[in-house]
């Protein structure tokens, strides 16, 4: 039976069932959250602008998504006051870090797609 950590800087177990990984893994692993990810390393997006490249995520999705990210620091939401509110995302210093292999990951997709059933 494997066993995890429960304070910062201990080794940690993604296949034990309390690990904490397993829900920063559960986020990330998410198609919606790889491809916001995606979107971001271009920088800062509006909302609107992520919703129309992450074609198919309705606003209710992509809104849960997106605060989640914010919430586990993978994404800074910033508030311009301006005649209509002005609202971006951006990549932390975290998101960017993850943002490699999750990239690698799509594009391995991209690359392999006819050879899965």
């Amino acid at each position: 039976m494997t066993t995890c950590a429960s304070e910062r800087h201990d080794h940690h177990d993604v296949y034990a069932a309390q690990c904490p990984c397993r829900e920063v893994l559960d986020l990330l692993a998410n198609k919606w959250s790889a491809l916001a990810i995606g979107a971001m390393e271009e920088g800062p997006q509006r909302f609107g602008a992520l919703q129309r490249r992450l074609e198919g995520v309705s606003p209710k999705v992509l809104t849960s998504t997106l605060r989640r990210l914010e919430e586990k620091g993978f994404v800074d939401r910033t508030i311009y006051p301006a005649v209509p509110l002005h609202v971006e995302y951006a990549l932390t210093d975290l998101g960017r870090g993850v943002a490699q292999p999750l990239g690698q990951l799509r594009l391995w997709v991209e690359e392999h797609i006819d050879e899965i059933d």
